[in-house]
């Protein structure tokens, strides 16, 4: 069984500083394409106005990376909550909104004491000219309840500027839920909304081409004519299934000592894990 270590002289002996095709959400590897652009510049478009955004997309597009990314590369102005881990009750959630707000856990964390406290906390940021942005990643996972309380908590606003922005990032289950009855004032609040597709063919080769570049240090193992073509056809466009795919086909192109990427070796690697 491979090691950590061993895997890295693997990619260092096909050319590469590090991994090209990491499946983490790795910033450094972010593929300016349109619809990745266009999905980071609705995020920014709703915290400049306020709203509340809704951002969607399947398994695998790269919601959590546009996440870390719009983190990373934060406006001027802004502290983030960043909730990664929707899945907890309403006051659980109000704590980790105040812990990321302040770097500390509050002192009172009954859910009574948060709805006091939290209002006065964001009121104190606007003041300092500072605007606070909530990002939840995986919000499709919120329970209604969670749902019902972000909303009344970013209805909050002084004569001029709200006092929080709502950034909502999940699968489309969140759209459906959205669509229910109960949730029709929350559903009227959003201002900006987004729908994150998979790449097509065109993207999918300059996606590869990226990350080849990003992780090359010398000359390195190179694709057969096509390959992107196959590589788009076995994923469909969507991202973390490429590299999946590129990931096993170059080790399997070290293990046969061959410096391309050929058409059998992304089918064999396909087999491997899509069904």
């Amino acid at each position: 069984m491979m090691t950590t270590l061993d895997l890295s002289l693997c990619y260092q002996e096909l050319g590469f500083s590090e991994p090209p095709f990491r499946i983490t959400p790795d910033t450094d590897f972010f593929f300016p394409g349109s619809r990745h652009v266009e999905a980071l510049n609705h995020l920014r478009f709703g915290i400049v106005s306020g709203g509340l955004t809704m951002l969607t997309g399947e398994i695998g597009l790269g919601k959590t990376l546009l996440c870390r990314y719009l983190l990373r590369h934060a406006p001027q102005g802004v502290r983030f909550a960043y909730l990664l881990n929707p899945d907890q009750s309403y006051a659980d959630l109000l704590i980790s909104i105040y812990e990321d707000l302040t770097g500390t856990l509050p002192e009172d964390q009954s859910l009574g004491a948060l709805q006091r406290e939290l209002p006065k906390l964001l009121l104190r940021l606007a003041e300092g000219g500072e605007r606070v942005v909530v990002l939840v990643d995986e919000a499709h996972r919120l329970s209604g309840k969670v749902l019902e309380g972000l909303r009344l908590l970013s209805n909050l606003d002084t004569e001029k500027d709200k006092l929080m922005c709502l950034l909502l990032v999940g699968q489309p289950e969140l759209e459906q839920k959205l669509k229910g009855r109960a949730f029709r004032p929350l559903r009227q609040r959003i201002s900006v909304r987004y729908r994150l597709e998979a790449l097509d063919y065109r993207e999918t080769r300059a996606y590869l081409l990226h990350r080849l570049r990003k992780a090359t240090r010398a000359k390195s193992l190179r694709l057969q004519t096509g390959v992107p073509w196959l590589i788009y056809r076995l994923s469909k466009g969507v991202p973390r299934r490429i590299n999946q795919l590129c990931d096993r086909a170059l080790l399997g192109a070290f293990a046969k000592r061959q410096p391309v990427v050929s058409h059998w070796l992304v089918w064999k690697a396909s087999r491997e894990f899509l069904k």
